[in-house]
């Protein structure tokens, strides 16, 4: 933010604290100095957050406060006309100030954000800080405007990219004129709101609800929608479904995670026929969207773009794109013709001045200008009540305000209300008003009925990095060595006799033995790349997306539990958590029995604490984490027994709400082989239904498995003369 400008009035003297303040500041009138202003302020701040969570008020006086509080500390630092004493006294004022500041965000990792040298300051805060210099007796001149950016500096234009796929898909319809059916601007209406300042009542009438008060539209009845074989749609589901089979084409769609938010959001689409449809998502779960597109609707070809794009498919009903690299494709994507748009996470576009959040912004208002009435879904698991300001982008990306106002059905909702902010009837009407638009909040309480009371959930990534690319490569190695490995005992044979099998030319009794044989070497030696440091390896390179998730889930529902096989995978989790500034307790195999109480206790009492990050070992057994119901499997376990006492530390007597456990697994790689072995085996379909457990299995079942698949595998693709001897 560019620092406040002051205008100096001549032929006065300025007095007291403001005596050695630059010339372009001026006093209009007595008042306190800055100093004092700072230390009611501050204390005001603290005693607010004492008494209840940060509301946008708070927030805004907090930063206020910080602003002014380094703009004086700059002025006091640079003013060499006082004397040392005095220089140092202000300084040591200021301190304290900052001392309180410190110890109040330590409290709320939001308000700690904003002490950022780089934190946005919002309109309420400038505004904010603006009245504190009023009431010191200094009028400041009001922000000049930000210089105005080019469209795309070189640099960033030079980053642009159309796949050949897409520029393919425009050439097979040369004459496909673009849609653009958005309807006639209606005739204007008079306006008795207008010159009313309304988005700061909006946002304020969700701070005024109670906690009864309703945070979900009306949805109509569910009724029955054809979903493919094997797969159910629950009613709280099926709802919403129906209301956008009904016509209703705007959502944000707040249900708490485990609820099912990704099928909802493509039957909605199915229902609106919203085809081709955008999904937009954070980079952890792109590849989950493509798994549960293929499930739920996979009559509509699905693509993903990865980096550049050169391998997705432009004729695709579904693009699902990444934040990350959603700069490089805002110019094609905004010319597809896309009759619908997903946003997921869609709290990460709360920042307007951010990149990602502009393009998005752009993408729907494109979208707008050739759809009458496009499907546009916000997807967020983030309470409504918190932080409510940074739905301002939300409510924009789904065409219900613009930059200063409502605008469409909620600018005609609040006139038909016929009340204005200064009648208290206002704010209630205000809030049905955006709820009825398409808000739908549901917890996993409210739906209990509706889904198991544990159940678990895989989550695919893809580890598309340095580190994904040498897994990879490891695991060819290894092939290659069980190949070799077969091979020789093949060659060693004295008959050339071929037992049936998988394939009739691979002898499978040859690859089982094979396969033993690596894992009892490997069991005993650590040298070379084995089953055991792969895992490991996948493991480690898993770690920071799983902790991104497991901070998304904090955010929208709670204390989560982070599990971990290894140590080292504890660490980057952990240290992935301090960058996003989500506090956590560690809970590990090598702590006191007193360290480990506390860690404890400062996960289930504190409510600042959002995570724990557990030791599969260590903590899988004899904890009671029921506080939470959001569990992350980081790392696969070798046995279903092993990953269900993990599951059951939260899943238990004193447990309100239904659990669900998050697996990540590493999509294409040996972590995805051993996740559909462990499932065979355990049963895990029936236990993702009932919670009931199924069969048992051993570590080295798996393991071995694990191997003779790998090698079958690596059989199937290699020359006959590498399966059989001639």
């Amino acid at each position: 933010m560019a620092e406040e400008e002051f205008v100096a009035r001549p032929g006065r003297r300025p007095t007291g604290a403001r005596r050695n303040a630059p010339r372009n500041q001026r006093r209009v009138r007595g008042g306190d100095d800055v100093m004092a202003v700072l230390a009611r302020s501050v204390r005001d701040v603290e005693a607010a957050i004492q008494r209840r969570a940060a509301t946008p008020s708070v927030r805004a006086e907090f930063q206020a406060v910080a602003l002014l509080l380094r703009e004086e500390r700059a002025r006091v630092l640079a003013d060499q006309t006082g004397s040392a004493t005095s220089r140092a006294e202000q300084l040591k004022r200021l301190d304290g100030i900052a001392a309180i500041l410190a110890r109040v965000a330590v409290r709320d990792s939001a308000l700690l954000a904003l002490l950022a040298d780089d934190a946005v300051a919002s309109d309420a805060a400038r505004s904010r800080k603006r009245d504190m210099l009023r009431v010191a007796g200094i009028e400041p001149v009001p922000d000049a405007p930000p210089p105005a950016e080019p469209a795309a500096s070189s640099a960033f234009a030079e980053r642009r990219v159309v796949p050949q796929s897409v520029i393919s898909r425009q050439l097979a319809n040369p004459f496909l004129a673009p849609d653009f059916s958005a309807a006639r601007p209606a005739p204007p209406r008079p306006r008795r709101l207008a010159g009313w300042e309304l988005l700061g009542p909006l946002l304020s009438s969700f701070e005024r609800a109670g906690g009864g008060a309703p945070a979900c539209m009306e949805l109509p009845e569910p009724a029955p929608w054809h979903v493919p074989a094997g797969l159910e749609l629950m009613p709280h589901q099926a709802r919403l479904v129906a209301a956008a089979a009904a016509g209703h084409r705007t959502f944000l769609l707040a249900d708490e995670p485990g609820l099912g938010k990704t099928a909802q959001s493509l039957l909605a689409a199915e229902a609106a026929n919203a085809y081709p449809l955008l999904v937009v998502v954070p980079n952890v779960v792109k590849t989950n969207w493509a798994r549960e597109a293929g499930r739920w609707t996979p009559h509509r070809p699905a693509t993903v773009i990865q980096g550049n794009g050169e391998r997705i498919d432009g004729f695709a009903d579904i693009v699902v794109v990444n934040y990350e690299v959603l700069d490089r494709h805002v110019d094609w994507l905004g010319d597809f013709g896309f009759r619908g748009m997903v946003v997921d996470e869609a709290h990460f576009i709360k920042n307007k001045t951010s990149q990602r959040s502009q393009h998005v912004l752009e993408l729907s208002d494109r979208i707008r200008s050739r759809i009458a009435r496009p499907l546009l879904m916000a997807l967020t698991g983030t309470p409504l009540i918190n932080d409510i300001d940074d739905f301002r982008a939300i409510w924009q990306f789904l065409g219900w305000i613009d930059d200063t106002q409502p605008v469409g059905e909620l600018m005609d909702c609040l006139e038909d209300a016929g009340l204005t902010p200064a009648d208290p009837g206002f704010y209630p009407a205000a809030r049905q008003c955006v709820i009825d638009l398409g808000i739908v909040r549901r917890r996993k309480v409210d739906v209990a009925a509706d889904i198991p009371a544990r159940r678990i959930a895989d989550l695919p990534v893809e580890l598309d990095d340095k580190a994904g690319r040498s897994i990879r490569a490891a695991e060819r190695d290894l092939a290659r060595r069980l190949v070799s490995r077969y091979e020789s005992a093949l060659a060693a044979r004295a008959s050339d006799t071929v037992v049936s099998g998988i394939d009739s030319r691979i002898d499978m009794d040859l690859v089982r033995r094979v396969a033993g044989r690596e894992l009892k070497e490997t069991s005993t030696t650590s040298t070379g790349e084995n089953v055991f440091s792969m895992m490991r390896r996948i493991g480690q390179a898993k770690a920071g997306l799983a902790a991104d998730y497991a901070a998304q889930l904090a955010r929208g529902a709670g204390k989560v539990v982070f599990f971990a096989k290894h140590v080292d995978v504890m660490d980057v989790a952990e240290e992935s958590l301090e960058r996003l500034g989500v506090r956590y307790s560690s809970i590990r195999g090598d702590q006191t029995p007193t360290s480990r109480q506390k860690n404890i206790d400062a996960f289930v009492n504190d409510p600042d604490v959002a995570v724990a990050v557990c030791s599969l070992t260590a903590a899988g057994v004899g904890l009671n984490l029921q506080v939470a119901s959001n569990i992350v499997l980081a790392e696969l376990s070798w046995t279903d027994a092993e990953q269900t006492q993990a599951i059951d530390r939260s899943h238990r007597i004193g447990q309100t709400e239904p659990v669900t456990a998050w697996r990540i697994i590493a999509a294409q790689t040996l972590d995805a082989r051993i996740a559909e072995l462990i499932d065979s085996k355990a049963g895990l379909a029936a236990r993702a239904l009932d919670g009931s457990d199924e069969g048992a299995q051993s570590s080295a079942d798996v393991q071995l498995e694990a191997l003779v698949a790998l090698l079958t595998d690596a059989l199937s693709q290699a020359p006959e003369t590498s399966r059989t001897r001639r």
